[in-house]
């Protein structure tokens, strides 16, 4: 059957992707949402760049979509210099047309002349890596645990197992394939459709004590941590919306980082402000006077159990404020009932230290990071990019968190 690649009308129904994701995805409940991902798209209309956002689809003889891909502009400062990258994301093929997903990646490279990507699924990097843009490295990701609820699984010996009546697999954390091999096919799906991790049955009393210990041993962590700036108590507010001091500490940020996405205040306003897919966020602030030395973009996903540190960004230099950052986004979380903290970075000059996250309780994950990969068209900005110690960079800088909520 003969399949043409072609960019989407704008004034095209939505329906015609809601469709599409759901049949590529019809484990995933949240695909069956055509709201929210209608909401998304309107939402990318209203980006500064939204002239430059692109959609291809890959469309049957019949007119049925079997693929679909996007590409979102954003601006980054490279080596000093402002510059438009575009990511590719909501990329999908059905099952059978496997060819299709190279051929839309085809068209990304071709449409745009550099590409920052922050992705997770092995067969999505292989294409995008066979296409022009290069591996970077990986994100780090750190995890801490708030509620004993989220412990994973033991493994279960196989007697065991057959005597309980247990099935021989559990389902993997949402968001993450079990088996995807390096060098898995182009047909893999983009996203894993995955109902969410098993949980470890304890009795009811004996969890209260487990979490009431974990409360008890962030207290003693926390204790005098991040509290004093050159004899200055450090105080942590919760902060109403993003103004004019988040461009100043953008801008000193920027001159001592090589490679970070630009996040000044209007970028920040439509990432976080009404109408994005995480609205609302929760902003934390630490300023001096009328200085900002440092903020924390929070989200706890509506299920209420997973809180995700979005951004966590401080003047270099002063790594006491990241401290205090993370006291009270730990605090914050707790608060809220999160069960699990979810924070993937790059370590740069405006972030913790790995010290500083092993001192409130956070462990780190392999396996389960996310990867950046770059493609400037430009050699000395593309070398530049190739370099991880160049970079700052947060999960939430880029495409890869739109999706959550």
């Amino acid at each position: 059957m003969r399949v043409v690649v072609r960019e989407l009308e704008r004034d095209e129904p939505e329906e015609k992707v809601s469709r599409l994701r759901a049949l590529a995805y019809p484990d995933f409940r949240e695909a069956g949402d055509t709201g929210f991902y209608e909401s998304l798209y309107r939402w990318h209309g209203t980006h500064p760049l939204a002239d430059q956002v692109y959609r291809w689809v890959a469309v049957t003889e019949e007119g049925g979509l079997v693929g679909h891909l996007n590409a979102l502009p954003q601006y980054y400062r490279v080596n000093g210099r402002r510059v438009v990258a575009h990511t590719p994301g909501d990329y999908m093929v059905l099952d059978g047309y496997g060819f299709q997903a190279l051929s839309l990646m085809r068209r990304f490279f071709r449409a745009t002349e550099n590409c920052v990507a922050c992705d997770m699924v092995p067969a999505v990097i292989q294409v995008e890596s066979r296409l022009g843009a290069e591996v970077v490295g990986e994100l780090q990701y750190a995890a801490k645990l708030l509620n004993v609820s989220r412990l994973p699984v033991p493994p279960v010996p196989e007697r065991i197992r057959k005597a309980l009546n247990l099935p021989e697999q559990f389902a993997p954390a949402r968001g993450y394939l079990t088996s995807a091999a390096e060098g898995a096919e182009p047909e893999t799906a983009a996203e894993a459709p995955n109902p969410g991790r098993p949980r470890l049955p304890i009795p009811a009393p004996l969890k209260a004590a487990f979490n009431g210990g974990l409360a008890w041993i962030d207290a003693v962590l926390s204790g005098g941590y991040g509290v004093d700036l050159g004899g200055r108590k450090i105080e942590v507010e919760v902060l109403e919306g993003f103004d004019e001091s988040f461009d100043e500490l953008f801008e000193k940020v920027a001159t001592v980082v090589p490679c970070i996405p630009e996040k000044d205040s209007a970028f920040l306003k439509w990432r976080y402000g009404p109408g994005s897919p995480q609205y609302p966020v929760t902003v934390l602030g630490v300023r001096d006077g009328q200085r900002l030395l440092g903020y924390a973009v929070l989200k706890t996903l509506s299920t209420g159990e997973d809180g995700f540190i979005l951004d966590l960004t401080t003047l270099p230099g002063y790594r006491e404020v990241g401290r205090a950052l993370l006291r009270e986004s730990v605090r914050h979380f707790r608060e809220q009932g999160a069960h699990l903290i979810r924070y993937r970075f790059l370590e740069s000059p405006p972030s913790p230290h790995h010290g500083d996250l092993r001192r409130l309780g956070f462990f780190y994950r392999k396996g389960r990071g996310n990867w950046l990969l770059t493609r400037f068209s430009d050699p000395e900005m593309h070398e530049a990019s190739q370099d991880l110690d160049h970079w700052s960079y947060n999960v939430g800088d880029g495409e890869a968190t739109f999706w959550i909520r």
